[in-house]
């Protein structure tokens, strides 16, 4: 049995703040009996993409120069838990919504840059971020094969299947999401969910989001984050969720070998036909 942790927290402008903050919510998580443990994403700062400011690209390096990469990988290899860390990657003059992959041992097994880039009105990711160059991955990790996909990620259905037929035991979405500036009247949060709790279905894989909560401004775009960050089983079931202002850790245990017999006996893979998708890949 492997328990997962989605930690959900209020970010401020203080990055190093926010790292000690999340070490602490991350030694909690683990003295529960975590160990696959999920930060929102770009958790170290407020988000600072509701605008374009060119200053912000200072913030940006490589994994190998991230100012709490040795924090973070001595923490893991201390707590012997699997950490996903969301950071603003720098690769010569590109920049990327990245995640490292910190194991059990403490080693980073790579990087992961988000493939899908979202555009508009407090969502000014394409001024910061290419889209992803690596392709879609996952990890083997000490506690089963991961797939981590990025907020905008996770409305991709292609996403959460090519990392299932990659050998994926949980799908991993850290989020920033909330609030529309240009629409006061929309919430996307049931949409949201259920969009994932499908991936999670479609793919008998339990999926685990973390998203931040708390109001946040910068120049003139405010945003309210929603929290609602959840765990979903095999079968779509929800099986923990946060409220949408607070700060919580949640929690679900899974076996992956009982997960791969069901969804080798549910024959959702035996089945599929991809000489008749081809199309798709084409459109």
């Amino acid at each position: 049995m492997t328990r997962v942790a989605a930690i959900q927290m209020v970010c401020t402008d203080d990055a190093e703040e926010n790292r000690q903050r999340a070490m602490e919510k991350i030694r909690q998580a683990a003295a529960e009996g975590a160990k696959i443990i999920l930060l929102p994403e770009l958790f170290e700062n407020l988000y600072f993409c509701k605008i374009q400011d060119p200053a912000w690209f200072d913030q940006a390096c490589s994994w190998q120069e991230h100012p709490g990469r040795k924090e973070f990988e001595h923490l893991a290899k201390e707590l012997e838990v699997v950490l996903p860390v969301s950071f603003f990657e720098r690769d010569g003059q590109s920049c990327f919504n990245s995640i490292a992959i910190i194991d059990a041992d403490g080693s980073t097994l790579g990087v992961y840059r988000k493939t899908h880039i979202p555009q508009g009105p407090g969502y000014e990711e394409k001024y910061y971020f290419s889209p992803g160059d690596c392709g879609l991955k996952v990890w083997k990790t000490a506690y089963g094969t991961i797939g981590v996909g990025i907020c905008w990620d996770q409305w991709f259905p292609e996403a959460a299947r090519t990392m299932a037929l990659m050998g994926a035991d949980f799908l991993f979405y850290p989020t920033a999401i909330g609030s529309e500036p240009d629409d006061p009247d929309l919430d996307s949060s049931e949409h949201w969910m259920t969009v994932q709790r499908g991936h999670a279905g479609a793919n008998m894989i339990p999926v685990i989001t973390a998203n931040r909560s708390g109001h946040e401004t910068q120049g003139s775009v405010s945003l309210d984050f929603y929290g609602s960050s959840f765990i979903a089983g095999p079968r779509a079931e929800l099986t923990a969720r946060a409220g949408r202002n607070s700060e919580e850790i949640l929690y679900g245990d899974f076996d992956p070998d009982s997960l791969k017999r069901d969804r080798s006996a549910w024959g959702i893979f035996r089945d599929r036909r991809p000489d008749c998708y081809k199309r798709m890949a084409a459109l």
